[in-house]
């Protein structure tokens, strides 16, 4: 059986909050770090999250 394509990723806080989105990236299509900006209920505000590997 082959591996599946997407992998999991972390989308960590710059607020230093420490809440975090799960996501789903392709790294054959997107080789670059995602960065989106979100929702941080901590903070209670949009924030930019960036991408963080899984442990």
């Amino acid at each position: 059986m082959a591996k599946p394509t997407t992998i999991q990723i972390k989308l960590e806080s710059t607020e230093g909050t420490g809440y975090f989105y799960i996501a789903k990236k392709n790294p054959r299509n997107t080789t670059q770090k995602l960065e989106f900006r979100k929702y941080d209920p901590v903070a209670r505000k949009h924030v930019i999250f960036r991408e963080t590997k899984m442990k």
